[in-house]
């Protein structure tokens, strides 16, 4: 493997509301290869989202990050981005480390065209002298995601653009800065089909052209086969499984992983109705003892409910916290 970029570790999130405090995400840690596509997968809920803001200091009220480290390796430095202050994380944020987020209808803003806030995420990084230099380079970038005629689209506002047009404008600010590392959370989510499967092509032609490492952060095991090299699989706040993309789908090991599986249909076979896991998802201000899977679970032991299990690996590159694997 290429070395390490980034280092997520033991990093918790709490939200504090009036109903109570909502333990977020727990003690999660993962690896990301610079130049690989890393996907988190899980139901929605699970806390993927949450993780990919965390790693950016993206935490806002009443959230709060309660403990962990992440760490971002270029060029031989190590910085633990969580102890940076605001102004030194925010020349990080949107340039060495963007976001494309999944609603491209409120990450844009109504009041500016988009030729603007393509040219003002250069200008705000110091790429341009001003705005109006970032527009010649934004029709530029627009060209190179593919939106037809940018030369007059950078002057439409997002409301003129339909929903792909839109996640191409994300995707556009996303790359303006040349980032090495590119947050894609969920990032065909309000997108038709057809679509969907240009925006996908085009991530994978950003980092074919950039060498950008991509965090891929979805709900859809098909995105995940098609665009993923290692994958983690997240449950209730909680990575229950990191593996290469391939070894998930032909060898999962946690009992959460292998019902997710059962429950993608399988156009190559006649299936009278698809297998699903029973319960639902715990609440997160009173999640279950020991393992969060443990009620759903139909391998449960007495273990599952007073011990958290570790994320431990049980074959090469292959992690599972799960006490009866």
């Amino acid at each position: 493997m290429s070395k390490k970029i980034l280092e997520v570790k033991n990093l918790t999130v709490h939200f504090y509301t009036y109903a109570g405090i909502v333990k977020a995400i727990e003690e999660v840690s993962f690896d990301v290869f610079e130049g690989e596509t890393f996907a988190l997968v899980g139901e929605t809920g699970c806390g993927k989202s949450v993780t990919a803001r965390a790693i950016t200091q993206l935490i806002e009220s009443p959230g709060r990050i309660v403990r962990g480290e992440v760490y971002y390796n270029p060029d031989g430095e190590r910085l633990n981005l969580l102890e940076l202050p605001d102004e030194e994380i925010r020349t990080i944020r949107g340039n060495d480390i963007a976001y494309i987020f999944q609603d491209p209808q409120s990450s844009l803003d109504p009041l500016y065209n988009v030729g603007y806030q393509v040219s003002e995420s250069l200008f705000v990084h110091g790429r341009v002298k001003s705005i109006k230099d970032g527009i010649k380079k934004a029709v530029n970038i627009l060209r190179t995601v593919l939106l037809p005629d940018p030369e007059r689209r950078v002057s439409n506002y997002p409301h003129e653009l339909s929903g792909g047009m839109k996640q191409r404008v994300t995707i556009g600010i996303g790359i303006s800065n040349d980032p090495r590392i590119l947050i894609a959370d969920e990032p065909t989510t309000a997108l038709d089909v057809t679509v969907q499967a240009q925006i996908l092509w085009l991530i994978k032609e950003m980092k074919k052209r950039y060498g950008v490492t991509v965090i891929l952060i979805t709900h859809d095991m098909g995105v995940v086969a098609d665009m993923a090299d290692r994958v983690a699989v997240m449950y209730a706040g909680k990575i229950v499984e990191v593996a290469e993309v391939t070894e998930v789908f032909k060898n999962p090991v946690h009992p959460y992983t292998q019902g997710l599986l059962k429950a993608v249909p399988n156009p190559l076979k006649k299936i009278e109705r698809l297998e699903t896991i029973p319960g639902t998802v715990p609440s997160l201000i009173n999640p279950p003892s020991g393992c969060r899977f443990h009620p759903r679970c139909p391998e449960i032991s007495k273990v599952c409910k007073e011990k958290i299990p570790e994320l431990r690996e049980v074959k090469k590159n292959h992690f599972v916290a799960c006490h009866n694997r």
